[in-house]
C-alpha cells in the first residue's frame, strides 16, 4: 500500500514522537523531508537530523527537542495537502501567531521560512505551520 502524503505522515511521526517523550523519531527519507527537517533544526524546534542508508533504503532520524521538559514544538500542523494544495503569494504568505512561529513554504528556491521567503520576495506552497 502506499502513502498518499508522506510529508504529513513526517509532521505526525513528529507530533506524536514528542506527545510520548521520545527522544527521536524515524521515517523514510525523501529530498522534501530533508528540507523540512533543515529548517526546523536551523529555526530550533529539532536538536538534529541524520540521513542513514541501509540496503539500499535511506532513514531520516530527528532528534527532538525539550525544553524544562516540555516540547519545543507547541503545535505543528500541515496546511497544503494532496485534496486541496495551498499557494500563496510573496504578499499572502501567512504569519503564525504575529511572528512567533513559522510558516514553511516550498518555492523555487528551495524550502525556507515564511520570513525568509517574504525577504527574498518568493512565494510558494505553503507545507506546515510550526509554532
Amino acid at each position: 500500500m502506499s502513502m498518499t502524503d508522506p510529508i504529513a505522515d513526517f509532521i505526525t511521526r513528529i507530533r506524536n514522537g514528542q506527545t510520548a517523550r521520545k527522544s527521536e523519531v524515524s521515517c523514510a527519507s525523501s529530498k522534501a523531508k530533508l528540507a523540512i527537517a533543515q529548517v526546523l533544526r536551523d529555526e530550533g524546534y529539532i536538536a538534529g537530523f541524520a540521513a542513514t542508508t541501509e540496503g539500499g533504503k535511506t532513514t531520516l532520524t530527528v532528534t527532538l527537542k525539550y525544553h524544562d521538559g516540555r516540547p519545543v514544538i507547541d503545535r505543528i500542523e500541515r496546511v497544503s495537502r494532496p485534496g486541496l494544495r495551498s499557494y500563496r503569494g510573496k504578499t499572502a504568505i501567512p504569519k503564525v501567531l504575529g511572528g512567533l512561529g513559522i510558516a514553511i513554504v516550498s518555492t523555487s528556491r528551495g524550502v525556507m521560512t515564511d520570513r525568509q521567503a517574504r525577504a527574498v520576495g518568493q512565494g510558494g506552497e505553503v507545507l506546515c505551520v510550526v509554532s
